[in-house]
């Protein structure tokens, strides 16, 4: 079976990246007069999360810096609802893999899934918070604004969301998505995230802010009674510099890694126009419209976690030999959104899962096929299309051919050779 050759393609997104982020986080912090709210030698709880954000480390030691250098003793906890299967080594893996454990942080890392009911919302709703953040002084959150991939909203991922589900470990989690499910998610968060706020105990948090490079464009310290409506304006921004596949319509995603590091449902489900139960094109606004989804291997930080193969109409054996079955079914069930689970058809070789399925996209020649190559949903500056997207490409303005077309290969095992990705990214 012959398929298109690919083409090398640089997507040119533009750059927001801060020169120096412990120096802007320090300036923020301050700025915000975190530390005057507090008592000398308070003990702060600073909640971390289970996302690949870039720079996660350097942002959270320089937050655990102006603690301790504000004369507070300072502590960091894993704010990230059911993820790492669930239990405190798993989340203190999560965090631990990122580089955020005690020695490079300056300070104790507490991973429990003890929590403390912080009362109910008037939809009976219980709110809950980690027990070892609630017995501190005060407690502050660091996390990334961005586009949530199972609603839109004028609310979506951030430190809102943190505040109700990541604080909320599992118990939390379980029982938000459960309401979620009837009330709508961005009700749960907003009207949890009020609850938690009458303990007091929560001073606000540190908003990051992606551009379309991965890269650390925005920070800002955020007081806890502006969050709400300062997270609406931010999401904006977030929104604004996403990145998107630049090809209106592909038949084909060959996607090299999914995991829970890269998107909340392993792919995000905005890049790819999908729901977390496999509804296609479902979100308006994205004008990206693909056909199947070809999912290769599960990334190194996902944990196992396979959350998202759902959303894929084939993948390789390796990945679901790679997959923790526990771990995605406890996160499935606790988000109570079990599609995301499902098994695809799978084969052996990446040479059968292509020959299986491009058959399926209303093609008679699969030369015809129109193909997209991209490592993850999270890196989209460099991907390969098939050269039949030849002129789409190069009336874009935006969108660069870097290197001449190369033929879809395959090793001795019948596996994908030459796509360049991960060296063009690095």
């Amino acid at each position: 079976m012959e398929f298109s050759r690919l083409l090398p393609v640089h997507q040119k997104l533009p750059s927001h990246a801060l020169k120096d982020v412990a120096g802007e986080v320090r300036r923020q912090l301050t700025s915000a007069g975190f530390a005057a709210r507090v008592p000398a030698g308070a003990r702060i709880a600073i909640g971390a999360g289970s996302r690949g954000i870039s720079n996660s480390a350097a942002i959270v030691r320089a937050v655990v810096d102006y603690w301790k250098d504000s004369g507070c003793k300072p502590f960091i906890f894993p704010a990230m609802g059911s993820h790492g299967a669930a239990t405190a080594e798993g989340q203190a893996d999560v965090l631990n893999h990122y580089g955020i454990n005690e020695a490079k942080m300056g300070c104790p890392v507490i991973s429990e899934i003890e929590v403390v009911s912080l009362g109910r919302t008037a939809d009976g709703i219980e709110a809950f918070m980690d027990r070892n953040a609630c017995s501190a002084d005060a407690v502050m959150l660091v996390g990334r604004v961005k586009p949530h991939t199972d609603f839109a909203g004028r609310l979506e991922s951030g430190l809102c969301k943190m505040t109700a589900i990541g604080v909320g470990k599992f118990a939390g989690a379980r029982q938000y998505h459960t309401f979620a499910y009837r009330l709508g998610m961005e009700h749960v968060i907003r009207t949890v995230c009020r609850q938690v706020l009458t303990s007091g105990k929560l001073l606000g948090g540190l908003a990051i802010i992606e551009d379309g490079n991965h890269k650390t464009g925005h920070l800002e310290a955020v007081p806890a009674g502006k969050m709400e409506s300062r997270e609406e304006e931010l999401l904006e921004i977030a929104k604004e510099w996403m990145p998107r596949i630049p090809i209106p319509k592909l038949d084909l995603l060959i996607v090299n890694e999914i995991g829970k590091n890269i998107s909340g449902t392993g792919m995000d489900a905005k890049v790819i126009n999908r729901s977390i139960d496999g509804d296609l094109n479902c979100w308006p606004g994205e004008k990206t419209r693909l056909g199947r989804i070809f999912v290769r291997n599960l990334s190194d930080n996902t944990y196992g976690n396979g959350v998202g193969i759902g959303m894929a109409e084939v993948t390789h054996d390796r990945v679901l030999a790679a997959i923790d079955w526990n771990a995605t079914w406890i996160n499935s069930l606790t988000a109570s959104t079990p599609g995301g689970s499902r098994v695809p058809m799978h084969f052996s070789t990446d040479r059968e899962c292509l020959e299986r399925i491009a058959p399926t996209v209303g093609r008679i020649d699969t030369r015809e096929v129109t193909i997209g190559w991209i490592q993850n949903t999270l890196e989209l500056s460099e991907m390969l299309l098939s050269e039949n997207l030849r002129g789409e490409i190069e009336a874009n303005p935006n969108l660069e051919i870097t290197g001449p077309p190369q033929p879809v290969e395959f090793d001795a095992a019948g596996d994908l050779t030459g796509s360049p990705l991960r060296a063009a990214l690095a």
